[in-house]
């Protein structure tokens, strides 16, 4: 690791590259917070902060830490400023809106029983003693299905939803201002405007529970823009979220025999979850925009510089986790930084804790109980903003 250092800033790292951080960064996480928990990274032009307390202490302070940072390509690519950049009452407000989707109760009465359907359907159509990949064969497709349902748009078809997901996810991160990413996004907002309006006139003759039925019928409903980029930004995470974490937990699961076996006798499944979701973070990173000149770890930190929380670090902090690299269900329960913290805490994790651990995961491994990996080394977890599996070849036994 090539640093050169300022008395007052923090080190500066030449060396790292992205695609570095895309394919195997947990060593180099790991090296940083031994030696550097605070670098200046050139190729991503951002201060990594790769500590426990670090990433804590930025998300939950967002006067000093705001989300609203206008390096990021978000904006272009959802072509719209969304909550996700926004603090404070605004981001509150828009936050807000959706809100009553994710109630408790709704969750309970009306997501749930969905889910069920859902995913006895999905899983209903594996194939029994034969090879699939887990990746297309359910992981995507199910978290489509239920998110069509959570948003309002059931009308849209799981391979429309899928695409629609992974280009919005390409192009907010698309650092390197790619023109022909970016028309890729305005394609495909093009298209989920076209079904939002649709699907409005429809949520207002007959409202319901769903996220864009709650937002069209307030008595005092945000913008319709924001209304659009609310249900676009769900897509964006909405489905790699669940489904990435999915393929996560099954991955660890087989590859540790002694814990499948206690998690099927013992019903083990949100220690599965809880589990799964700390080791391979689906969310690896997060942006803030430094408004006020500070510290941290004694390093100037000036305004305007860009801190990149890195969750998936804070994971593993040998400061909380014993062997943090290794999935085990058995380990002490400790919190995580899997869904965030502070304001932008993930509004859907309540649900994907459902859709999982109370539904998808025994369902699975109640049908295919002796499920194995058809070839562990074959399977690559790739993606520095968001991380899983591309594919999970699994024998159906």
């Amino acid at each position: 690791m090539a640093i050169t250092t300022d008395t007052r800033l923090a080190p500066l790292d030449e060396q790292i590259t992205i695609r570095q951080l895309t394919d195997d960064p947990y060593p180099i996480y790991a090296r940083l917070r031994r030696e550097a928990p605070v670098l200046r990274v050139k190729s991503v032009g951002r201060t990594l902060l790769t500590k426990a307390e670090d990433t804590k202490y930025v998300k939950d302070n967002p006067g000093l830490f705001s989300s609203d940072d206008p390096n990021t390509p978000m904006k272009r690519a959802f072509r719209a400023h969304t909550l996700m950049r926004k603090d404070g009452e605004e981001h509150a407000r828009e936050r807000g809106a959706m809100a009553p989707a994710f109630t408790g109760r709704n969750i309970k009465q009306c997501w749930e029983p969905i889910y069920t359907k859902v995913a006895e359907e999905y899983v209903a159509r594996l194939p029994r003693g034969e090879t699939v990949d887990l990746f297309t064969a359910l992981a995507g497709p199910f978290a489509a299905r239920c998110l069509t349902h959570l948003l309002g748009i059931p009308e849209a078809s799981d391979e429309d939803m899928q695409r629609w997901s992974q280009i919005l996810i390409d192009g907010a991160g698309n650092f390197g201002w790619t023109d022909a990413l970016f028309a890729e996004c305005d394609k495909a907002n093009d298209e989920m405007d076209a079904l939002f309006i649709a699907a409005a006139e429809r949520h207002r003759a007959e409202p319901n529970q769903s996220a864009l039925s709650v937002m069209v019928n307030a008595e005092d409903p945000i913008p319709q823009s924001q209304i659009h980029s609310n249900i676009k930004i769900a897509i964006g995470g909405g489905i790699n979220e669940p489904r990435d974490a999915l393929l996560t937990i099954v991955y660890g699961l087989l590859s540790n025999p002694d814990q499948f076996e206690a998690a099927k006798r013992d019903g083990l499944w949100m220690e599965a979850f809880e589990e799964g979701v700390r080791w391979v973070a689906p969310i690896q990173v997060s942006s803030r925009l430094v408004t006020e000149d500070t510290e941290i770890r004694g390093f100037h930190i000036p305004k305007g510089d860009t801190v990149m929380t890195i969750q998936a670090s804070a994971c593993h902090d040998e400061d909380l986790y014993e062997d943090g690299h290794l999935y085990n269900i058995f380990r002490p329960k400790q919190p995580h930084q899997a869904f965030g913290n502070g304001p932008h805490f993930c509004q859907g994790t309540h649900v994907a804790r459902r859709m999982l651990a109370n539904i998808m995961l025994p369902m699975l491994f109640d049908r295919f109980p002796d499920m194995a990996l058809a070839d562990a080394d074959a399977v690559r977890f790739t993606g520095f903003g968001f991380r899983g599996p591309r594919s999970l070849p699994v024998v159906l036994n």
